[in-house]
């Protein structure tokens, strides 16, 4: 089962990935293969290769790699699961992952993606995981340069390319669409129970005695494990669930009801104050990107 079904609220995950939040991942010599070939074994600093896919696969399994790997969303909304958290990438966005973190990816049924292993000596991108945007003119340089073959020759156009889109990447705006989940198993438990509930009001004293603490000192871990306030970190998870929503086609009055506000009006002045414009809004400029 997928870890994008339980995001968006699918009953038959919800537990198989509560369980993955709540269980340390034994990631050592885990690796994946794509397309038939190992990236890390590939002798070019950049590749990029359409994520392949198969029927009722929608989900490529935990692992790490040495190169640094750029997913790129060219059709709905993908997730990506690192020890950290989640990290929601809409249409037209991506997920960098750095090299050497764990990782998983899931993709909805409809979904098409693209990945791009960097090598971490030739391109100056963040060292911990971070989503963007991608412009039209990088998304088709991506798309273009995954059809080609992957041992290009080092002194060709396919080289330059993967020069051009490196310099571009350097440039991508980062955007909030990060849940984070630490290993602290008090706020394990809130954020299991968060993610199978999302429209969960409890106080942040409730969850107090949920947990067998005192309010003070949860809200200093959540602080301390998350970088957020307690209200502050359910209203990240309400986005990020929102954004893979609204990239599914679900309405603003459909997401309002699912995240528990009391009305269309409350969930968008609540999203307008972190993302900077309303749902809809959001989602046309995304349609705009994809139809240009």
């Amino acid at each position: 089962m997928s870890e994008m079904a339980s995001i968006t609220g699918h009953p038959a995950t919800s537990s198989a990935v509560n369980a993955e939040i709540m269980r340390p991942w034994s990631v050592e010599g885990l690796r994946v293969s794509f397309a038939s070939f190992d990236p890390d074994e590939m002798p070019r600093p950049v590749i990029s290769t359409e994520v392949p896919r198969k029927e009722n696969d929608d989900e490529l399994p935990i692992h790490k790699h040495r190169k640094g790997q750029l997913v790129v969303s060219a059709q709905g909304s993908i997730a990506c699961r690192t020890l950290d958290g989640i990290r929601i990438v809409p249409s037209n966005g991506a997920v960098w992952v750095p090299g050497g973190v764990a990782h998983r990816i899931s993709i909805p049924d409809n979904g098409r993606s693209y990945c791009m292993f960097i090598d971490p000596k030739v391109a100056p991108l963040p060292n911990t995981c971070a989503t963007f945007s991608i412009n039209p003119m990088l998304r088709e340089m991506i798309t273009h340069m995954a059809k080609l073959p992957a041992l290009y020759p080092l002194e060709s156009p396919t080289s330059r390319l993967a020069q051009v889109i490196l310099d571009e990447l350097a440039q991508m705006k980062a955007e909030p669409l990060h849940f984070p989940i630490t290993t602290h198993p008090k706020v394990q438990f809130i954020a299991a129970a968060l993610l199978e509930a999302p429209d969960d009001r409890r106080t942040i004293r409730e969850w107090a005695g949920k947990v067998a603490t005192s309010e003070r000192t949860l809200a200093r871990l959540i602080l301390k494990h998350t970088g957020m306030t307690f209200g502050r970190w359910r209203q990240q998870l309400h986005i990020v669930i929102a954004v893979q929503k609204l990239g599914s086609g679900a309405t603003v009055q459909a997401i309002s009801q699912d995240l528990g506000y009391d009305s269309p009006s409350a969930f968008t002045a609540m999203f307008k104050k972190y993302m900077g414009q309303p749902p809809r809004r959001y989602l046309q400029d995304r349609a705009e990107i994809e139809a240009a």
